[in-house]
């Protein structure tokens, strides 16, 4: 079974391309929809403990979590090394599942792919890129969104460009909905025709 990664900065819309790989039925597990998870089941207790306060009715609070973390940027680090391990445990069990099912080719969803060395567990790279402008007007729509919290997550991701550079796949949605569907159809189709990866 072939292993995608699907990545992209933010704002640059690599959630409206992991649909549309799941419309065309592709397989797909989104790291952020599994921390969303996590942080409403196994990742509480140790989340809490390393960040008091973050804890509301038994879910994380993640606005409280983004603020102390933009207080000390410095233990990003440490939250990672709560989260990560937890995350790749519910990635290994949608790779298992799908071998079973006899899936041809699978998506993982991973936000920080280059950035955590992830790459090395995945046979393609699809980059989800926009222009700048683009990117920096969908950001600053988001709620909670500030100037500030926009440069810190930019300062933690490596720069589209490099991205674009490493991917086997560019996907732009500086256009329309419909062109970037074409997009993702071309990548499959593909993916379906050279099937294995290489040797």
């Amino acid at each position: 079974m072939m292993i995608v990664g699907l990545t992209g900065s933010i704002a640059m819309g690599k959630s409206t391309a992991a649909q549309m790989f799941r419309d065309l039925g592709v397989p797909v597990n989104d790291a952020d929809e599994v921390v969303h998870a996590l942080y409403r089941g196994e990742a509480v207790a140790p989340v809490e403990a390393a960040f008091p306060g973050t804890a509301r009715d038994g879910i994380i609070d993640r606005a409280e979590l983004s603020r102390q973390l933009l207080a000390t940027p410095e233990r990003l680090r440490e939250l990672e090394a709560i989260v990560h391990p937890l995350v790749r445990q519910k990635e290994r069990a949608f790779l298992d599942g799908n071998i079973a099912a006899g899936a041809p080719f699978v998506v993982l969803d991973i936000p920080l792919l280059f950035e955590t060395g992830a790459e090395a567990r995945v046979d393609r790279v699809v980059v989800v890129s926009c222009a700048p402008d683009i990117q920096r007007e969908r950001a600053m729509k988001r709620p909670g969104m500030t100037e500030e919290k926009f440069a810190m997550i930019l300062a933690r991701q490596v720069p589209d460009s490099q991205k674009r550079e490493r991917a086997d796949y560019v996907i732009d949605t500086s256009d329309t909905f419909d062109n970037t569907r074409q997009q993702v159809r071309a990548i499959v189709d593909d993916l379906t025709v050279n099937g294995a990866p290489d040797a």
